[in-house]
Parts: structure tokens; C-alpha cells; sequence
């Protein structure tokens, strides 16, 4: 699925946060074999909130301060 399924899914990006998930088994918990999904499930937390406002709430997201901050670390990370 695309970002805006994703978004309008109940709740919100949980498709990718299952991925993740289903990832993570299959790689015997490695995350690093599951970095490309993490991302993905950040940028539709930032697109859920940038929606929504700061208020908004998913189950499959972060709040939006860890969101942020987890964001710019793996920013970091790739420089």
C-alpha cells in the first residue's frame, strides 16, 4: 500500500508498523534488515501528524516529540 492508504487505515499507519513487525521475525530480530521499514512507518507518522496536528493520536506512531527527535537522529545517522 501507498502513504495515503496507509494514512486512512484504522489506525492510522498501521500496515506499516505490522511490516515491521513481520520483518523483524523473519530476520530473527535483526533491525537492521528492517531499517527501510522503520523509515517508512516515520514518514507516515510525520505526514499522520503534519494532517492532524500534534493532538492527533495513533497507536502506531510515537508521539510526535520522540517522532521528531528519532527522526533527526537517523538523519544524522546517514551523514
Amino acid at each position: 500500500m501507498g502513504l495515503k492508504e496507509d494514512l486512512a487505515s484504522d489506525p492510522p499507519c498501521f500496515p506499516r508498523a505490522c511490516a515491521i513487525q513481520d520483518c523483524l521475525g523473519r530476520n530473527g530480530f535483526n533491525q537492521a534488515k528492517c531499517e527501510h521499514l522503520i523509515d517508512a512507518l516515520y514518514d507516515c507518522c510525520n505526514a499522520f501528524y503534519q494532517r492532524n496536528g500534534d493532538e492527533a493520536t495513533s497507536v502506531s506512531c510515537p508521539k510526535p516529540s520522540l517522532l521528531r527527535l528519532k527522526l533527526k537522529q537517523r538523519q544524522e545517522a546517514k551523514k
